[in-house]
């Protein structure tokens, strides 16, 4: 439910801003004159607002970033009137600390515990003819950690990535395409074995 508000949220700002900037490129294709007339006559609607001492409604974030923005384009102090100029600072700050708090998010998955990544490097060290689809495999048969093998070749060892990983396809596929029968023979009885103790 909190997950269906923030994209509501995040939808209907986004709009709101869409149609500020369609009125902003609007305005733009308007003469000077007919700009300033406009300006003149929202300045003394803004006066007679201020002379009744009404108070102004909250200004929602949408509000917030679009001032935001568009004070960047002009001596805007002397326009300001529904909040101090400290007011103003403090929302671009805000979105600047919002910003560089999204900017800064870890992409991606959680990496794997630290221990984990030890016994990676210690059974890669360990094992040199063995790749990354065997170390991954080992993990799931031995202990029930399911890892990538994708996972395990970015924690392995750089001399040792990747150098039987073709090997342990090949026996695993039952083909005869390994280096030697020996090996192949041997890590066939290793699968039979760990296969009749599970």
């Amino acid at each position: 439910m909190r997950i269906l508000l923030a994209l509501l949220w995040c939808f209907s700002a986004l709009f709101e801003i869409a149609q500020d900037a369609v009125r902003y490129i609007i305005l733009g294709t308007r003469s000077r004159a007919s700009l300033k007339a406009e300006n003149l006559f929202l300045r003394k609607q803004l006066a007679l607002y201020l002379e009744r001492e009404v108070k102004p409604r909250r200004a929602n974030d949408t509000t917030r970033i679009v001032l935001a923005l568009l004070s960047n384009l002009f001596a805007w102090r002397q326009a300001l009137v529904i909040v101090k100029p400290e007011t103003l600072i403090g929302w671009h700050r805000k979105g600047f600390r919002l910003f560089w708090k999204w900017k800064s998010c870890p992409r991606g998955r959680p990496r794997i515990p630290t221990e984990l990544r030890a016994l990676i490097v210690e059974m890669a060290r360990s094992n040199p003819t063995w790749g990354e689809e065997r170390i991954a495999y080992e993990l799931l048969l031995k202990l029930g950690i399911r890892v990538s093998p994708r996972t395990v070749r970015r924690y392995m060892p750089k001399s040792l990535a990747g150098c039987g990983k073709t090997r342990f396809t090949a026996a695993i596929s039952g083909s005869r395409t390994a280096r030697t029968g020996r090996e192949a023979g041997a890590f066939r009885r290793y699968l039979e074995l760990g296969a009749t103790m599970s």
